[in-house]
């Protein structure tokens, strides 16, 4: 056992599983005598909600992290060479691509039963945006072992900072002008407000095929049932009239069967009297 298998262990449980594991982790280090790497165990941090969403996505799509993270380097390299186009194209990409893994983390923890709000999926977007401008978080995503959420100002490692109680990073370059990073935030507002409107509109269209193809559903169902009621009706009018001829069938065999009766008897005297007649006649 040692640090970098135990780290990977409990980075990638749930925050609720992670003390009792990280304890049991300690205890067997000190039972193999190994009393430093229990202590360094001991002092690994509990993940916040938004820094185990942002080590789920790392670790159940680490190919769109590791594109997200290259995109990073191409901000950072066209940042250096103060290539306008090439920002504005690689920014309008990067607030794409992070709305959309942000939403695949909510997918992912709704998958493991836990339901996450709005607020820690827009922290799970600003990590990640924090791990394009600093390459240190950078690594701790790309691992897994993010501890919580981070957060930057404009882009670069001038205005990054660490919600988790980090230092802001610096740098030796000079600091971006104030014009500029204002037009790249409002750019990122305006490309973000854009995929959230396509999105939101397309959900609209969605809905909208789907309640349109229920209330057809509804429909077809309904004359079915008109149908299936009518019929019933008119069975239940042939049934009462099929009652009624029975019971005048009845009538009729009872009064045919007494007439019958009557007829055997007639024919019974009829029979006695002609064998009387030729009695007497003989």
């Amino acid at each position: 056992m040692d640090l970098d298998d135990v780290a990977d262990e409990l980075y990638a449980l749930d925050p609720a599983e992670f003390v009792a594991h990280r304890t049991a982790r300690a205890a067997e280090a000190r039972e193999g005598g190994d009393r430093a790497l229990a202590t360094t165990i001991t002092a690994l941090r509990r993940p916040t909600t938004v820094g185990w969403l942002v080590n789920l996505l790392a670790r159940e799509s680490p190919d769109e992290v590791a594109a997200l993270l290259r995109l990073g380097e191409e901000l950072r390299d066209a940042q250096r060479q103060l290539s306008g186009e090439d920002l504005r194209q690689l920014s309008s990409q990067r607030q794409q691509v992070v709305h959309a893994l942000a939403r695949r983390a909510g997918r992912l923890a709704a998958q493991r039963g836990r339901k996450v709000g709005e607020g820690s999926l827009r922290e799970v977007g600003q990590t990640l945006h924090a791990a394009l401008a600093d390459p240190e978080v950078a690594d701790r995503v790309r691992a897994g072992r993010v501890v919580a959420a981070a957060s930057y100002s404009g882009f670069g490692p001038a205005g990054l900072s660490v919600v988790a109680g980090r230092s802001p990073a610096t740098t030796a370059a000079e600091p971006p002008d104030e014009t500029v990073a204002s037009a790249e935030v409002a750019a990122d507002v305006l490309a973000g407000a854009r995929t959230e409107l396509a999105e939101a509109t397309a959900d609209l269209e969605q809905a909208t095929e789907t309640a349109e193809r229920t209330r057809a559903d509804l429909e077809q169902a309904s004359e079915g049932t008109a149908a299936i009621e009518a019929r019933i009706a008119a069975l239940r009018g042939e049934l009462e009239r099929a009652e009624q001829e029975r019971q005048f069938a009845r009538s009729a065999e009872t009064a045919a069967a007494e007439a019958a009766k009557q007829s055997e008897s007639d024919l019974l005297g009829a029979r006695r009297r002609v064998e009387e007649a030729e009695r007497r006649l003989r």
